[in-house]
């Protein structure tokens, strides 16, 4: 089993938030403990914005626990048809794509996905496994 990470998880951890920081931690330890780990480009760059160097994040997503993988053209054009979908509903945030884009790959590649932001993406990805928080 392969569980892709959202950024706002690594985030968390990252960053030491008082208030998801002790969930963020305990599910992806618990998560680690039977799947394996996957981050995107897009969840790389989101995270990357809580190190000033590339080492840095490189010592935090360690390449031997987490699975680097690019972003599927199939994810790519699934993430393109939701923002769209989104923006019908009468979305107004201009920059979800990047969301919507890491529940693409998730659900395009078979991946749980394990966020603390879970709304969006059951609302645009029913079918999609996901690990959260109870009541998110």
């Amino acid at each position: 089993m392969s569980v892709l990470v959202d950024s706002n998880v690594l985030i968390d951890v990252a960053e030491e938030d008082p208030v998801w920081g002790p969930w963020s931690r305990e599910a992806l330890q618990r998560v680690a403990d039977t799947s394996l780990l996957v981050v995107n480009p897009v969840v790389y760059a989101e995270v990357s914005v809580s190190y000033a160097h590339v080492e840095e994040l490189e010592r935090f997503l360690p390449a031997g626990l987490y699975r680097r993988e690019p972003l599927p053209y199939e994810a790519a054009f699934l993430a393109g048809k939701v923002f769209l979908a989104y923006r019908k509903r009468g979305g107004t945030r201009r920059s979800p794509l990047p969301d919507f884009y890491i529940g693409a790959h998730a659900a395009v590649c078979g991946h749980r996905l394990l966020t603390r932001d879970a709304s969006r993406y059951r609302t645009y990805f029913p079918r999609l496994e996901i690990i959260a928080p109870p009541g998110a």
